[in-house]
């Protein structure tokens, strides 16, 4: 990796990817202890900051890359090209991973965490090479207040203007009025879907301009402080908002965004002061971040696959029954099992990082 790096970026990316396995891959669904469960509808829940924080650090490394490749003057038409295939990349693989463990050929499924990566990635990329940031702000402003105004003040002929319950809401009656309902979900309406894509990618440009700032203010503290107030404000209107607009993840609200965005803003400060400013970058916890930051789509990847594997094979049956058969409560053994899943990953993350393999699909 390069000199120059902010390690706290491949350290925050790391450990929310970590922790995206840990709450993704339980010995059971139905064993699984408060805080590593998303909340059923409105509200928060320890959970439901993972993938909003991803997305934010998503952000923030196309403002670091994406600045010294403009500063090296790398034509656009070449960014873009690169851009467009990667985002092509991360969406097919998300695309492909919905088929597994039963390859199911017959079922589409167009969404998913990493398609909703994929569209940030690609959005906010081509808005940070074609635009100011004082437009990034005014298209952020433009889908927070649109998106709010359209979920609480448009009605459907099913429902009434501001209906905000699981499939009847102005996000599901989009996706349904533009795509199949068998490629929807189960429920009918889908927590990756595309209307809620659009705030989804708000969250992406607020990291964005984080990273914009990062890069042009020159004295740390300067910046360093003016992140966690920018923080602290857009948790307080996020908190005043969602009295109207409840905080939602499932929909994406514009309440959310602004609470989930404000909390990473603040923790990444504090990681950017302790690891980069103050040189805290060998303990346990930032080895481990490096290790599943610096190839974490590779590594969110091997999750699922060893999920696969381990189901299909029988190792999860005798590690998760058998660990209730020797006592261990439920929750307790879902909870191993997690653990399990985090560290096999770890084991790969560590192999590809001790020999300087970063795969940058």
């Amino acid at each position: 990796m390069k000199a120059d790096r902010l390690i706290s970026v491949d350290v925050f990316r790391g450990l929310i990817i970590a922790m995206m396995i840990l709450v993704n891959y339980p010995g059971s669904w139905k064993y699984m202890y408060a805080p590593l469960v998303h909340s059923d509808w409105n509200g928060l829940s320890p959970t439901d900051f993972i993938f909003p924080f991803f997305i934010f650090i998503v952000g923030v490394s196309i403002a670091l890359s994406y600045s010294k490749q403009l500063t090296a003057a790398i034509s656009r038409k070449e960014m873009v090209k690169k851009i467009l295939i990667r985002g092509v990349k991360i969406y097919a693989i998300g695309f492909c991973l919905h088929y597994l463990p039963d390859f199911d050929f017959t079922k589409i499924d167009l969404f998913g965490v990493l398609q909703r990566i994929a569209e940030v990635f690609v959005v906010c990329a081509l808005l940070f090479i074609f635009t100011s940031w004082r437009t990034q702000i005014y298209i952020l402003a433009g889908i927070l207040v649109g998106y709010w105004l359209t979920l609480c003040f448009i009605p459907t002929d099913s429902f009434s203007a501001g209906t905000l319950e699981p499939g009847e809401n102005i996000a599901a009656w989009i996706d349904l009025l533009l795509f199949p309902i068998k490629t929807i979900g189960i429920h009918g309406w889908n927590a990756e879907g595309f209307y809620s894509s659009f705030t989804a990618i708000a969250s992406g440009i607020i990291g964005m301009l984080a990273g914009r700032f990062i890069v042009d203010q020159k004295t740390s503290e300067h910046k360093i402080n003016w992140l966690i107030v920018v923080g602290v404000v857009f948790i307080l209107v996020g908190y005043i908002w969602g009295w109207f607009f409840p905080i939602n993840k499932k929909i994406w609200t514009s309440s959310f965004v602004l609470v989930t965005s404000g909390w990473a803003l603040i923790l990444f400060s504090i990681a950017l002061f302790l690891i980069d400013q103050q040189g805290y970058k060998n303990n346990w916890l930032s080895k481990i971040g490096v290790i599943f930051g610096s190839n974490a789509i590779v590594i969110y990847v091997c999750a699922d696959l060893f999920e696969t594997i381990y189901k299909h094979t029988g190792i999860h049956d005798f590690v998760y029954l058998g660990l209730i058969n020797f006592g261990m409560t439920e929750l307790n053994a879902s909870l191993i099992w997690s653990l399990c899943s985090v560290f096999s990953c770890f084991i790969v993350g560590l192999l590809l990082y001790r020999k300087k393999l970063f795969f940058k699909i």
